[in-house]
């Protein structure tokens, strides 16, 4: 008979149009949740991973307010870290001759901001640039990118000190808070050396040093050495 099974092959195109659409449906609201996981995942991940930077980064740059001792006749550290090197050496910059040298390897758990070690004015400041070899190295002073500042004590009055702030393989920015004429009190903040690094205090061979190889010490806190 003329067109018969044209009405049910039309019905079954639109039934078979019909399930190839409620197919894409399915299968976009597949991958639509499959993403959302994935996606969702790694927004956790990417959320977890920042939250712990932050966290980090916050307690690296940590800034306590040392508890400077009374006293006359006192050296503080000037930084937070573990005393590794107590020798003499000469310093032909500031002291041009021979003088203590105390230095502070300062990890990246320890706090980086530096201290002043007595009361004075800032004299000299020199930057000097250099290479970045990890400042684990007790001879890195020597050859990385430092800033060495020069002090003349008010208490007692008329010495000499200075401070080398030496950069690392992961520490590349010094930042000094002083330069040259500026005022400073025992314990103020003078600089800040982001992520590992060194410092080294250099007095005359006349103090006193305190400390030994191994100490630790707090900035503005620790006595390290007392003029005599």
């Amino acid at each position: 008979m003329r067109n018969a099974g044209k009405a049910r092959r039309a019905g079954l195109r639109l039934v078979g149009w019909t399930f190839a659409v409620l197919l894409l449906v399915l299968l976009a609201a597949w991958v639509a949740r499959t993403l959302g996981s994935l996606v969702l995942t790694l927004s956790t991940l990417l959320v977890a991973i920042w939250a712990g930077f932050a966290v980090f980064t916050l307690y690296f740059f940590r800034d306590p307010t040392p508890r400077v001792p009374t006293g006359r006749g006192l050296i503080v550290a000037p930084a937070y870290g573990r005393v590794d090197v107590v020798d003499r050496t000469t310093e032909s910059r500031w002291f041009g001759g021979e003088c203590h040298r105390i230095s502070i390897f300062l990890s990246v758990f320890d706090v980086h901001v530096q201290y002043a070690p007595a009361t004075g004015r800032v004299v000299y400041q020199k930057h000097t640039p250099g290479a970045y070899l990890s400042a684990l190295r007790s001879d890195s002073s020597a050859y990385n990118e430092n800033i060495l500042l020069g002090l003349e004590t008010t208490e007692p009055a008329g010495e000499r000190l200075a401070v080398r702030l030496v950069a690392g393989v992961v520490a590349r920015r010094i930042v000094p808070f002083v330069e040259a004429g500026d005022e400073v009190a025992q314990g103020d903040r003078i600089s800040l050396i982001q992520f590992g690094s060194r410092v080294e205090l250099y007095l005359p061979l006349h103090a006193k040093v305190r400390v030994k190889v191994g100490d630790r010490v707090r900035g503005g806190e620790t006595v390290v050495a007392t003029w005599e």
